[in-house]
């Protein structure tokens, strides 16, 4: 199986970008890729503007940190790469993001 990676940058080579328990806010909208149980495939998790807290750190094809964000308004955890995320404190308000 040939795998398409997202970029020749390995994330794994230097620290995690966030730390757990920072609040942090999705840049785009996130949809079920398959793995997400109980949702469709396509149907959106997180909306693009919601924020939560990382909850855990994990890694991914040996390249991406993955981090477990808890939006707590929306009542799921989800995992989601460095390019998705913006830390809320160097964020733009929420009223600006849409």
């Amino acid at each position: 199986m040939n795998i398409a990676r997202d970029s020749d940058i390995v994330e794994l080579d230097g620290p995690p970008d966030f730390d757990y328990g920072q609040k942090v806010r999705a840049k785009i909208n996130i949809r079920n890729d398959g793995t997400f149980p109980g949702k469709e495939i396509g149907e959106v998790l997180v909306k693009k503007g919601d924020e939560g807290y990382v909850v855990s750190i994990g890694t991914f094809l040996q390249q991406f940190y993955i981090y477990g964000v808890d939006f707590v308004a929306q009542g799921r955890i989800v995992g989601m790469k460095r390019k998705e995320l913006v830390p809320v404190e160097a964020a733009l308000p929420a009223s600006e993001v849409a």
